[in-house]
């Protein structure tokens, strides 16, 4: 009867032995296979990100743009000739200039949808130079500007050159900017931002940038710097605005408006350039 219980012992020794050894098998191919989904995961979503960040005295957040090269331009929507850019870094504004952050400044709000958690808008190119001369001296530097309009493209693409940020699916646009048809801009930083973490690219309010107005890219800078001549009583604006159509927004996508012009859907973004 013990030598019963003895081989019954090791019976039950030996099935719990292969138990644990098979569990440890799914176990080891069970981490494997998230291991694998998870660096295929990331490899899929990460992002380039920029790490720096700086505030300044009027809560403007600004990120480091990574120094880099891309390519400008939209030979399909008839924006060109496409042509290759290569940019310095250079700190940009996470989020479209606000009501409140203009009203601190200028002590006035020539918005018609008044909210100070909206973007400012109805303001021209001249009147956002007023700003910047005012932001600078407040700030006691010369170091804000408004983006070049390479500057605007390479910022918003993010690393990408599809005709979004996000790929080229029209209809997913709505996730990432307020656009038409609306009724009026929102408060800024309400959709998914860009891979380098931008928000309002797409909608709210066009955005003015520092070039005068050329038809086309012929003879256009290749290293990021705002484009001097052209039609300087018109300036470029990007990004499309709340009453934009989706059909008629992208990266490359650009337009004009005198410089003199306040429309009430028009606003603005900062650059923080260097010294």
């Amino acid at each position: 009867m013990e030598k019963q219980d003895d081989n019954q012992l090791s019976e039950r020794q030996r099935v719990l032995r292969m138990l644990v050894a098979i569990a440890m098998v799914i176990g080891l191919a069970g981490g494997m296979v998230w291991w694998g989904s998870s660096r295929e995961q990331a490899a899929t979503s990460v992002v380039a990100e920029p790490q720096e960040r700086l505030v300044n005295s009027l809560g403007m957040e600004f990120v480091r743009i990574p120094a880099g090269s891309f390519v400008m331009g939209d030979e399909a929507a008839g924006i060109g000739p496409q042509r290759e850019v290569r940019l310095a870094t250079y700190f940009i504004s996470t989020r479209e200039v606000t009501q409140a952050q203009w009203s601190a400044l200028m002590g006035d709000n020539p918005s018609q949808f008044q909210d100070p958690r909206r973007p400012l808008e109805s303001v021209s190119w001249l009147e956002v130079q007023a700003f910047l001369e005012r932001l600078n001296s407040a700030e006691g530097t010369n170091r804000y500007r408004l983006p070049s309009e390479a500057e605007w493209e390479y910022a918003a693409r993010a690393n990408s050159s599809s005709r979004f940020f996000f790929g080229d699916d029209v209809a997913a646009l709505g996730r990432f900017g307020w656009v038409g048809p609306g009724n009026g801009s929102r408060p800024v930083a309400g959709k998914i931002p860009n891979g380098w973490g931008l928000f309002d690219v797409y909608g709210n309010v066009w955005e003015w940038v520092q070039d005068c107005w050329h038809p086309d890219y012929s003879g256009a800078p290749l290293d990021g710097r705002v484009w001097g001549g052209g039609e300087c009583g018109h300036h470029v604006v990007r990004g499309g605005g709340w009453d934009t159509p989706a059909e008629q927004i992208g990266s490359a996508w650009r337009g004009s408006y005198q410089t003199d012009d306040n429309d009430v859907n028009t606003g603005f973004r900062v650059v923080l350039g260097g010294s």
